[in-house]
């Protein structure tokens, strides 16, 4: 028991600069907006297609109408909270969509104390749909 004990305090920046290293490499991950409820693009096209989810497109109109989800409804974070053009069944899966998922976990949030429990956020936001090649709409 001894060497460990020697081993460990002549080595302690080796233990420090794993754990470091571990956190800088999960830090992307994190920030992409990977949160619980979070879903893939492949999750979310298949709770589209399957479930007759709702995309909820969280960004401000302007950026809505430059590039978004096909058929989704804007709703800007900034106006969710007393928004009545969400749906009147709050057991419709509903994905929330903003520029790289950071938003949508307070979306989600303000969705569920309004009883809407099958909400998601898409993890990446509309960066990850546009990465993954999926379609795109514009408003004209």
């Amino acid at each position: 028991m001894g060497a460990f004990v020697k081993f460990f305090a002549e080595s302690w920046y080796l233990f420090v600069t794993a754990l470091v290293s571990g956190a800088l490499l999960l830090w992307p991950t994190l920030r992409k907006g990977t949160i619980a409820g979070g879903v893939t693009t492949a999750q979310a096209v298949h709770m589209i297609n399957r479930e007759r989810a709702v995309v909820v497109d969280l960004r401000e109109n302007e950026q809505f109408d430059a590039g978004h989800v096909v058929n989704s409804k804007n709703i800007p974070l900034v106006a969710l909270k007393d928004s009545t053009a969400l749906p009147k069944n709050k057991t419709l899966p509903l994905v929330l969509v903003c520029d790289r998922g950071a938003h949508s976990a307070r979306a989600m949030l303000i969705l569920k104390e309004r009883g809407y429990e099958n909400t998601h956020t898409l993890s990446g936001g509309l960066e990850a749909w546009r990465t993954a090649n999926l379609p795109l709409e514009k408003t004209a």
